[in-house]
């Protein structure tokens, strides 16, 4: 089906994208799904979520297509955030809470020509946004009271990003064509991998070692369920669990900013990892050519990875805990 994603997407970066109420099989190029063709040239958002324990229950996330976690500091435990990515973000509700965004985050964001929804940031983001590339909205969310402080009140709501995109004049249709029809490449049916390595649980618990980030393989969904904090990770407003078809883990080295304790991803360049799914993992090698370029994994014959159709978490692992990284 990715054809007619190509096709739609076409038109929308030529300026003459018409977005219809007429619901047909397109594909999400986060996904592999099918989609409604109403949105087929809609680019997604990128949505940076407060991981700390005090943010629970997150709102939304359930209903992202891919997530990213990521070290947001060396400090207080290496304490993780989330970066959600949404293709139907129109109609969502209460989504978050909003935190501020990283370097890394601006970068991997420009992979899917996402646009960033965030609450500030660290002066270092300040030349990342400035780049041509980069496309974000920042602060002045919905304020909702819920006995926290301030920082964790934060959230933003379908109907505000579509006000918000108007008011500023980003485009929701692509703005430039991305590298190709998807991000990942996808297999037609759902396939397990050739692989000896059993993969029912991903402890990432030192390596995150604030969040004590897991995932666990559910065979009845054939998915793997995301725990952190010693709890299975469910939406505050459904009881939704947070899970995922693929599981991609990338062992990426860090540069540290300042005695803050923030940090720059080194995304940029190559490194290895694993590909899991289906209870079954392999390892890969990544790589990402420039600030812009999109990021490639590779199974051990050097060719480009499939991914099954679904959604799909990427833990950007610290090359100095890559070692605590359990798969059994």
């Amino acid at each position: 089906m990715r054809h007619k994603f190509i096709t739609a997407l076409a038109a929308c970066v030529l300026g003459t994208c018409m977005l219809s109420t007429t619901a047909y099989a397109a594909t999400s190029e986060l996904t592999g799904l099918e989609i409604s063709d109403g949105i087929a040239g809609q680019r997604p958002v990128a949505i940076m979520v407060d991981n700390e324990k005090k943010a629970l229950q997150h709102y939304g996330t359930a209903e992202a297509d891919i997530v990213y976690e990521m070290m947001n500091s060396t400090a207080n435990g290496r304490v993780t955030r989330l970066m959600c990515l949404y293709k139907d973000w129109a109609g969502l509700g209460q989504t978050g809470s909003i935190r501020s965004v990283r370097t890394t985050n601006i970068m991997i964001a420009d992979e899917f020509n996402a646009v960033l929804i965030h609450d500030g940031g660290p002066f270092y983001i300040n030349t990342y946004l400035a780049q041509p590339y980069a496309a974000h909205i920042s602060g002045g969310f919905s304020r909702i009271k819920n006995g926290k402080p301030r920082e964790f009140t934060e959230y933003v709501f379908g109907n505000e990003l579509v006000s918000r995109f108007a008011k500023s004049g980003i485009p929701t249709t692509y703005a430039v064509a991305p590298e190709r029809g998807s991000h990942f490449l996808f297999n037609d049916a759902d396939a397990d991998l050739e692989s000896q390595t059993v993969a029912n649980n991903v402890e990432l618990g030192s390596v995150f070692p604030h969040n004590k980030s897991r995932l666990q393989y559910n065979a009845a969904t054939r998915t793997y369920d995301y725990s952190e904090y010693g709890s299975v990770h469910t939406d505050a407003e459904d009881g939704q669990v947070l899970t995922f078809k693929n599981v991609i883990l990338q062992n990426v080295s860090f540069t540290q900013l300042d005695a803050n304790g923030y940090l720059t991803y080194n995304c940029i360049g190559q490194g290895s990892g694993y590909y899991i799914t289906n209870g079954k993992a392999i390892p890969i090698t990544w790589s990402k050519a420039s600030e812009t370029g999109m990021t490639h994994y590779y199974n051990a014959a050097g060719a480009e990875i499939k991914v099954n159709r679904g959604k799909t978490y990427v833990g950007f692992v610290p090359s100095d805990t890559w070692g605590n990284v359990g798969i059994n």
